[in-house]
């Protein structure tokens, strides 16, 4: 258990994903998470099915937390933190907005503010989530630890320049969308062949969950561990050649390239 008042200024999709992530993980507990955003409705109503706190502004909100963690859009960013700069005076941010960098939440936050840049993945609500982490001079050893301890317990963490947060991104943040479009496809192609779209589903879900286990687990390097499934002349192989044929590694390859691209579009 981590003793701190975590308030975060934003309940969106990803805020909510840390916040149910902490509350199962008993790092926190919900008393001690503090909520405050633009809706009314949706704070109020997600407080009241979670037991969070929620405040009726972001000042108040802000002077009632130790850390807090900033989870608008960027173009809310500026204008938000502005409101606040006096109550975070001796507080904590944790930004999770995307393509803003230290540098520019020092600026518009006060050079004495100490900052955790974090860009975590959704699949950080079931305990299951990989977290890059970045830190200005003002975050001490002391803080680093306890911080990258909180977001430890939602998953994995990697310490990275912010640098290295585009690729990132791309292959944490928005990959949980295409693996679960690759689930999606293969569960399609089962119910092509027969089986219901749920019990497709499952199985394909399964194995890609084995197989991540298998790469994480494994000495060997994924390349491998696919020659220990592909027999010669066997059906695994003729089905590698023809997902090749079509473009597959291409696609991925092309899929990150955008993904990257938009991201410094963002930044």
């Amino acid at each position: 258990m981590i003793a701190m008042k975590i308030g975060f200024i934003g309940v969106g999709a990803m805020a909510k994903a840390i916040i149910k992530g902490l509350i199962a993980s008993k790092v926190v507990t919900a008393g001690d998470i503090n909520v405050h955003s633009a809706h009314e409705k949706n704070y109020v109503s997600f407080s009241k099915a979670t037991g969070v706190v929620s405040y009726k502004s972001n000042q108040t909100l802000v002077e009632q937390s130790d850390v807090v963690v900033l989870a608008v859009t960027p173009e809310m960013a500026k204008p938000v933190l502005q409101s606040v700069r006096e109550q975070l005076n001796g507080k904590t941010l944790i930004s999770i907005v995307g393509g803003m960098s230290i540098s520019r939440l020092e600026e518009i936050g006060g050079y004495s503010l100490k900052i955790l840049r974090a860009l975590p993945n959704i699949n950080v609500e079931i305990m299951a989530g990989m977290t890059a982490l970045a830190a200005n001079e003002q975050l001490d050893d002391a803080a680093k630890k306890q911080l990258g301890d909180l977001f430890q317990a939602l998953g994995e963490i990697s310490w990275q320049p912010e640098t290295a947060f585009g690729i990132f991104s791309a292959l944490a943040g928005s990959s949980p969308a295409y693996v679960d479009f690759f689930i999606d496809s293969l569960s399609r192609v089962g119910v092509k062949y027969g089986l219901s779209k749920a019990a497709a589903t499952k199985i394909a879900a399964q194995a890609v969950q084995g197989s991540a286990k298998m790469v994480l687990q494994s000495s060997q390097t994924p390349f491998e561990l696919i020659d220990q499934v592909s027999s010669p002349g066997g059906s695994t192989v003729a089905g590698l050649l023809a997902m090749e044929e079509a473009g597959f590694m291409t696609a991925v390859v092309k899929g990150i390239d955008a993904t990257i691209q938009k991201n410094n579009q963002v930044d």
